[in-house]
């Protein structure tokens, strides 16, 4: 009886151990990526204007890209360039320079616009 005693407290032990290491992966919820109404003047400029703006605006804008002036950012955008710029692939130089690439909501954010005409909404 006394060798049971010492095992049945091992085992429910282990149990208790194994029971709270348990990952309930239906309760872990993925953060959501709405590209469905994506807008130059709120969802693009919002991004814009956090990563982009302070080389690439302005009267005297680096490399003469002035991705404030949608003109000049339609061009880039329907040429290829900035989704091969923020997604660092392609032969141009990745940007924001110097900084981290943007994360994979905010390229199809990007994406989403181009592919549905680069609207100046």
């Amino acid at each position: 009886m006394r060798k049971v005693i010492p095992f049945a407290a091992a085992a429910l032990a282990l149990m208790y151990i194994l029971n709270s290491c348990t990952n309930d992966k239906a309760s872990v919820v993925a953060p959501t990526c709405d590209t469905t109404t994506v807008r130059l003047s709120v969802e693009l400029n919002e991004i814009l204007s956090n990563n982009c703006y302070s080389c690439h605006s302005g009267a005297s804008p680096i490399s003469g890209i002035n991705l404030a002036d949608y003109n000049v950012l339609k061009i880039y955008a329907s040429n290829g360039i900035l989704i091969s710029a923020i997604t660092h692939t392609g032969s141009v130089e990745p940007m924001p320079q110097g900084g981290n690439k943007l994360s994979d909501c905010e390229i199809d954010k990007f994406r989403a616009w181009i592919n549905r005409g680069t609207l100046n909404n």
